[in-house]
């Protein structure tokens, strides 16, 4: 008895340390993004491309809220003359996916014309949409656009493999299902902290 007694207390302690490194990592991914996430464009540098993050697409091939509010910020950045340049990276692997070409047409219909957009079909995860953009895309200051929550983790990311990278948060209304984002965001910011200390490669490495 006394001895599964000491077992429950080790695992008791090490699902507590397991918790603390946890909380801690996410602290520091968001605090040292923090002061690199802007309002105020004339607070912001020169950079090579505006960079915006995919996510889901409809069935219908329309733009999912979250999506329409990323674009947006990133017509408003390249008309405010962040960048002459906006990458749009997002997965295409299925004909059902098309989130870079809806992006693209998206951004076509709202006036970004075409030789500026370019599109990155095989930004499966962000750590890909980052490792990516310094290395086929060849861009060493950028600035980001997601939601501010997925944009701690994007900036850190970046700034990790060697680019300057700034954010613009694209709040709009309130998104469903959130709290769920926010939880899974945690665990993706630990992931993604120790993939940055290894740096391998992209999924893909394909022009």
């Amino acid at each position: 008895m006394k001895k599964l007694m000491w077992v429950f207390i080790s695992i008791l302690i090490l699902i507590i340390i397991g918790i603390i490194i946890v909380v801690c990592i996410n602290a520091y991914v968001t605090g040292y993004s923090e002061p690199r996430i802007k309002t105020n464009y004339e607070d912001f540098p020169k950079v090579g491309a505006i960079l915006v993050l995919g996510c889901e697409v409809k069935d219908d091939g329309s733009l999912s809220l979250m999506l329409r509010d990323r674009l947006n910020k990133g017509i408003e950045a390249y008309q405010n003359g962040i960048s002459s340049k906006i990458i749009v990276s997002g997965d295409n692997r299925s004909e059902s996916n098309t989130e870079v070409n809806v992006m693209k047409q998206y951004l076509l219909d709202n006036q970004v014309k075409e030789e500026d957009i370019i599109m990155d079909s095989a930004g499966y995860s962000t750590y890909d949409s980052m490792y990516r953009l310094k290395e086929i895309f060849h861009v060493d200051k950028c600035v980001i656009i997601t939601q501010k929550y997925h944009l701690y983790r994007a900036i850190y990311i970046g700034s990790q493999l060697g680019i300057d990278s700034y954010g613009i948060a694209s709040e709009g209304d309130q998104y469903d299902g959130q709290w769920v984002r926010d939880f899974r965001e945690v665990l993706a910011r630990n992931k993604d902290f120790v993939k940055c200390i290894f740096r391998p490669e992209a999924s893909s490495m394909e022009q």
